[in-house]
């Protein structure tokens, strides 16, 4: 039984990591696949949890040796999912979350087709820019840029089957939760699991 991969995009800023961590708590047999970076560690991140966090050198030669699933260089950074973790705990029957930028989502869709994509909005542009403000990483240039890509990345919701705007947290950790339970219990993902035979197991028997 082969658990299922479940992608999570959006732009910076508009809560990912917040609506993954409470999720990661309430649903069983659930994952999640720690991405490598070169970017410098932000104060409250910690190595191994947040990122695995590598210099420019090991980033590339962890492309020439292909352990990538996806990578992208995104706000002059690189950044890249590890491929073994997350094929070897989808083959123990365990379902993964990825959480990566819309380039990379991308990229993931054109190698796993039956994967589940899901987009985190924000409740509009405004608010977008807001929180970037106040999460108060950014210089004013960082945080121009990380606007400027937000417009292009909300260009992709349409390439992504779910999408959960981001107004109130535990909403959108509920409506997460509803999306990984759903997806779980489709006709076709049972069948291949299981197989249809079984729902026929000592049909002609007498239970008596």
């Amino acid at each position: 039984m082969k658990g299922v991969l479940y992608v999570i995009s959006g732009p910076s800023g508009v809560g990912k990591t917040s609506i993954i961590e409470l999720t990661l708590k309430k649903v069983k047999n659930l994952v999640f696949s720690v991405s490598c970076t070169t970017r410098p560690k932000r104060p409250n991140e910690v190595e191994g949890r947040d990122y695995f966090f590598v210099d420019i050198v090991k980033f590339r030669d962890m492309i020439e040796r292909d352990e990538f699933l996806e990578w992208a260089v995104v706000h002059n950074h690189y950044y890249g999912t590890p491929r073994k973790f997350v094929e070897q705990e989808i083959e123990k029957g365990k379902s993964v979350l990825l959480d990566i930028d819309v380039q990379g989502a991308m990229s993931v869709m054109n190698k796993y087709k039956d994967a589940v994509y899901i987009f985190i909005a924000p409740p509009s542009f405004d608010v977008l820019k807001q929180r970037l403000i106040n999460r108060g990483t950014e210089s004013q240039e960082n945080l121009q840029r990380r606007l400027e890509d937000a417009k292009r990345e909300l260009s992709y919701i349409p390439n992504f089957e779910y999408i959960i705007v981001n107004t109130q947290l535990q909403e959108s950790v509920d409506q997460l939760c509803s999306i990984i339970v759903a997806e779980q219990l489709k006709v076709k993902r049972i069948i291949d699991r299981l197989g249809l035979h079984r729902f026929f197991e000592n049909g002609g028997e007498n239970n008596e």
